[in-house]
Formats: C-alpha cells, structure tokens, sequence
C-alpha cells in the first residue's frame, strides 16, 4: 500500500484545514477524487471528498481508520473496487474487502446511513463487464440481507444504452472516468436514495 502513501497525507492535512463539520464523507477511488462538483452537488449536506489515487477497496479497507478517524460523519457515501478488478481481482476479492469495509465502519461509527455506488460499466474495461455484474450482484446482496443501513446505489443499468453496451456521453475520453454528464447521473442516483434516509436541516 506504499504507493498511497503521499495521497493519503494529503488527506490528512486536508482534514487540518477544513473550516467546517462534514455531515457526509465521500469515500473510494479517483470517481470520487475527481467529482470536481461533489461540494456543489451535494452542498446541503456538507460534504467531503476523501477519494484517493486509483483506490482499490482493499487499500479503502487498509487506510480507513487512518482517513477517518477525525470524523464524525452522518453519513458515508463509497465507489470502489473497480481498480481491484482491473488490476485482476476476482469478485470475491473484491466482496471479502467489502465485508471488511462494513466492519471498519461500523466499529469507527456505528450504524449510520452508507451508500454503496455500484461498479460502473466502462468503456476500457469492456472485457471485465461479467465481473463487474457478478461483483454487483455479490455486494447487493449483502446489503439486502446483512446491512440495513447500507444502500446499494444501482447506476450500472443507467449507465447501459438499449444496446447493453456503455453510453458513451458519460465517460471522459479515456474510456473508463466519467464525464460532467455522468457526475450528474451519479448525483442524481445518489441524492435520490439520500433524501431518504438523511434529514436535512
């Protein structure tokens, strides 16, 4: 996990020049770190960006109690396990790492309201999609059956047009990041389940 390292002091001194109380930590990989509209787009809930590198969900696991523990969230929203899969992860890797996310927050907050953003479809990593649809489906779930204050944010479908492949408007030109369309289906999918479960005052 070295090669996190200077991100994840970089979060650190972060959180020493907040001027404000994060109500909702947004947690996991570069999908996070680069929602360059994340403060505007979710602004009533005084968010956080804690995204980091090209995060695998093992390294969220890994440095999870190192990012959080100044925090005391009312809420978590996380994308991750994408990069596990493309560095050859199987799926259930990927859930085992899962599982220990839940325990790790948990254990640091109790049972707030977490909301889990589904693998995306992608471009570059067409080849993977069964993976990402069983890893899906694994995480799901577990959220169903095990975790009642987790939410698994479904926007793998949304993502697909009528021919089951990508639609191109909601990736960068690298295939495989979102553009400014797909930030605003991520938020639109996520504030849909939020304004659920979380009071705003």
């Amino acid at each position: 996990m070295i090669w996190y390292e200077e991100d994840v002091k970089q979060l650190e001194i972060k959180r020493t020049k907040l001027n404000y109380v994060p109500r909702v930590i947004f947690y996991g990989s570069s999908s996070i770190r680069l929602w360059n509209t994340l403060d505007a787009d979710f602004g009533d809930f005084q968010p956080v960006n804690l995204g980091f590198g090209g995060s695998t969900l093992a390294a969220c696991v890994w440095f999870f109690e190192r990012i959080m523990h100044s925090y005391t969230p009312e809420a978590i929203v996380v994308y991750a396990g994408d990069n596990d899969l493309g560095d050859g992860r199987n799926p259930e890797e990927v859930f085992i790492f899962f599982k220990q996310l839940t325990d790790e927050v948990a254990r640091l907050f109790g049972d707030i309201p977490c909301y889990f953003i589904s693998l995306k479809p992608s471009i570059a990593r067409w080849p993977l999609v069964d993976k990402y649809r069983y890893t899906n489906s694994l995480i799901e779930n577990e959220i169903i059956h095990r975790h009642k204050n987790w939410q698994f944010v479904n926007i793998f479908n949304q993502m697909m047009d009528g021919s089951g492949r990508p639609v191109r408007d909601y990736y960068d030109k690298d295939g495989l990041h979102l553009s400014s369309t797909g930030y605003t289906l991520w938020k639109n999918a996520v504030l849909q389940q939020m304004l659920q479960s979380i009071k705003l005052t």
